[in-house]
């Protein structure tokens, strides 16, 4: 019995990564100016200094890479969450991390922090607001040392709804220019130049799999209840401050450098449970891989869908995400 799940597992993960390199083949190769598969090594051939070497590599590339980390630390992140929580429900934007990132780098457009520090004056922005949100969510909620999951809920539920209307204050009062900077960054971009920020965001989404990884047993023993896992052995408490932590740096890392992408973190972990099961050892990476070829294929999509213009990533997520969820409700298959 084990050999075959194990069997099945190595199956599943070689069709997700089978997906990840044709939808990222597809990303490379299509767009205002397409580029032929076949082409591509006499482009590599040819090197730098050609227009399609530099939409390939230069443009095009970073975009599927930063795509890669970000779907991949939403969709883990998801995972963690819902595994916590016991909510499939429960996405990372829930927690009211969104809302003060979104505050965050409002302030540093209305402030114009960016003409002191430059570009990256955005994703530091947005990571302290996001962080200082944690903080905050999670002291209210610790009681006694005991980690409130509900009162989390909650509290990032309040804290989602003030963030936004402070949001909708500053945009109020913010010219036009600032205004159009702000909406483009809250509905999401993977239009990101910095291949500083795009290396730490592959860094923290791997170091993030990696990690999680040291608690999935613990998961799937907390999925029995809580006090089934402590009869098991499990720190409860423990577990679940190191994950909720954990799950906190994983969004606020994607929010920071890539703007408000919903519905990744939410949705892909319910469709991997549907074809994986609830075994968070096989769980972490397929929606790991899922969610990178799921926001790569949106990114795509955003790129193409009214070319030459582009959409903002955030929306072809919420559309696609949203109707995949009502179907996935329809068909009463999203289990925890």
């Amino acid at each position: 019995m084990m050999d075959r799940r194990i069997r099945r597992w190595v199956v599943i993960i070689f069709i997700l990564i089978a997906i990840l390199i044709s939808v990222s083949v597809i990303s490379l190769c299509v767009g205002a100016a397409g580029i032929s598969f076949r082409r591509i090594p006499h482009i590599i051939w040819q090197g730098r200094g050609t227009g399609e070497y530099s939409i390939l590599f230069d443009i095009r590339l970073p975009r599927i890479i930063l795509g890669f980390a970000i779907g991949g630390a939403l969709s883990l992140a998801g995972t963690i969450l819902q595994g916590i929580f016991r909510n499939p429900l429960v996405e990372p934007y829930t927690l009211g991390i969104s809302g003060g990132a979104s505050l965050g780098v409002c302030l540093n457009i209305a402030f114009k922090w960016y003409d002191v520090v430059g570009i990256i004056a955005y994703p530091i922005s947005g990571f302290v607001g996001a962080a200082l949100v944690v903080v905050f969510v999670y002291s209210l909620s610790m009681k006694r040392g005991t980690l409130k999951t509900q009162g989390i809920l909650l509290t990032g539920v309040m804290i989602s709804f003030i963030s936004s209307s402070l949001v909708m204050l500053i945009m109020a009062l913010s010219r036009s220019e600032d205004l159009h900077g702000i909406v483009f960054w809250i509905m999401g971009s993977l239009d990101e130049p910095n291949m500083l920020l795009i290396r730490m965001a592959v860094i923290g989404a791997l170091a993030g799999l990696v990690l999680s990884y040291f608690f999935c047993l613990d998961l799937n023993a907390l999925a029995l209840g809580e006090e089934e896992a402590i009869h098991l052995g499990i720190n409860v408490e423990k577990t679940k401050r190191i994950l909720f932590i954990l799950a906190s740096i994983l969004t606020g890392l994607s929010v920071s450098v890539a703007g408000i992408i919903g519905f990744v973190g939410l949705i892909i972990p319910h469709l991997m449970r549907m074809f994986t099961g609830t075994d968070h050892r096989i769980l972490f990476v397929s929606t790991f891989l899922a969610g990178s070829s799921f926001l790569i294929l949106c990114d795509t999509l955003a790129r193409t869908v009214i070319e030459p213009f582009e959409l903002p990533v955030g929306v072809i997520t919420g559309i696609i995400g949203g109707a995949v969820f009502v179907y996935a409700l329809s068909r009463k298959q999203v289990t925890l």
